[in-house]
């Protein structure tokens, strides 16, 4: 596992654990790693399974899907605190779809991780079915005046990877606009919480969320691509640092990260979940978004789900003025202000 580290490894020291999501990188925490270090802590933030110079997993389409399921995502991280002779952290922070795994980091294994502060993706406690029957949304999505689809069942397609890697603009301008689309700089970005899980409902959500049905990704966000003057403008993302992402994924390609996709639609992987079916998350817990990120409202009552059902320690939860879905990216400075006032130590200081 490649690990990016700040702050002396000393048993004195308290540590914090970032995890990130898609299409993302442990550099994605890059502007609150200092600070928390400021702050009397050590910091870890690894590129997880499937991403970037960490090896060891299989990328392939048909390769070992199940290597990439929530529970060894979990294991990942507990191996590697071990590796370090790290016995727990303060918290476990996730973002995206790091989110999830941190909550069943915390959920799992409360004696190493004391507390949990999720980002963007609200978690709604464990499943109740090993397997879930099917979702017949799919097909309403498809029989709609306007046929429409959801990212994730496409992003669980074979031709993803190709449709984004190897688009016409290029994979760095994908990303651009991927990025741009989702952030509080595209204007349309005003979440608000949905009435239902239903076609008609979810297809009020931007395209980047509920797709066209005959278009890919790449084709969805294209129209978006900020003009010269709005990238040379573009302070949280400039183009040196959205470098690191384009150069990254065209090594690695994107299939190993889209593995964490398919195993959430597949179904397969429900079962080592299901049989935590009722448990909450014990120790202090908060959550954290952009107030333009559509995110926590794209499964409707998601929220509300995980404050009163799965939080058994509910701290708070936060949106950010002037970020959208890569808040920690876009607003730092607010986002470590919200951290230094969950963790314990931080308050006691």
């Amino acid at each position: 596992m490649h690990v990016l580290e700040a702050g002396e490894a000393s048993g004195a020291r308290p540590a914090l654990l970032l995890l990130h999501g898609f299409p993302e990188l442990a550099y994605s925490w890059r502007k609150v790693m200092l600070p928390l270090v400021q702050a009397g802590y050590r910091v870890l933030a690894p590129d997880q399974r499937g991403y970037g110079r960490t090896t060891g997993w299989d990328g392939r389409y048909d390769g070992d899907l199940g290597s990439f399921r929530l529970t060894q995502l979990v294991r990942d991280a507990v191996q590697l605190l071990k590796k370090l002779s790290i016995d727990a952290v303060d918290a476990v922070i996730g973002h995206d779809f790091g989110s999830p795994v941190a909550a069943w980091c915390a959920l799992l294994h409360p004696e190493i991780f004391k507390s949990v502060v999720l980002m963007s993706a609200p978690f709604t406690g464990p499943p109740t079915a090993a397997v879930p029957p099917p979702d017949p949304v799919h097909q309403a999505l498809a029989a709609l005046a306007r046929p429409r689809k959801h990212y994730q069942w496409y992003y669980s397609t074979r031709a993803a990877e190709s449709d984004m890697l190897r688009c016409p603009q290029g994979l760095h301008a994908f990303l651009r606009a991927y990025f741009h689309v989702k952030s509080a700089d595209w204007k349309q970005n005003r979440p608000y919480e949905l009435a239902s899980w239903s076609a008609t409902e979810l297809a009020k959500m931007p395209t980047y969320y509920i797709m066209e049905l005959g278009e890919d990704m790449a084709q969805t966000v294209a129209p978006h691509l900020p003009d010269a003057a709005s990238i040379a403008a573009c302070a949280w993302l400039p183009e040196d640092e959205l470098r690191v992402y384009s150069s990254e994924f065209g090594r690695t390609g994107l299939q190993a990260a889209l593995q964490w996709y398919r195993c959430r639609t597949t179904g397969r992987f429900n079962d080592d979940l299901a049989a935590h079916a009722g448990e909450r998350i014990e120790v202090p817990a908060c959550f954290i978004a952009g107030a333009s990120d559509w995110g926590p409202f794209q499964i409707p009552g998601a929220l509300k789900t995980m404050r009163t059902a799965a939080f058994a320690d509910d701290r708070g939860c936060h949106f950010i003025e002037g970020a959208g879905h890569w808040v920690q990216q876009e607003q730092p400075a607010q986002v470590l202000q919200r951290l230094l006032e969950f963790l314990p130590r931080s308050q006691s200081a």
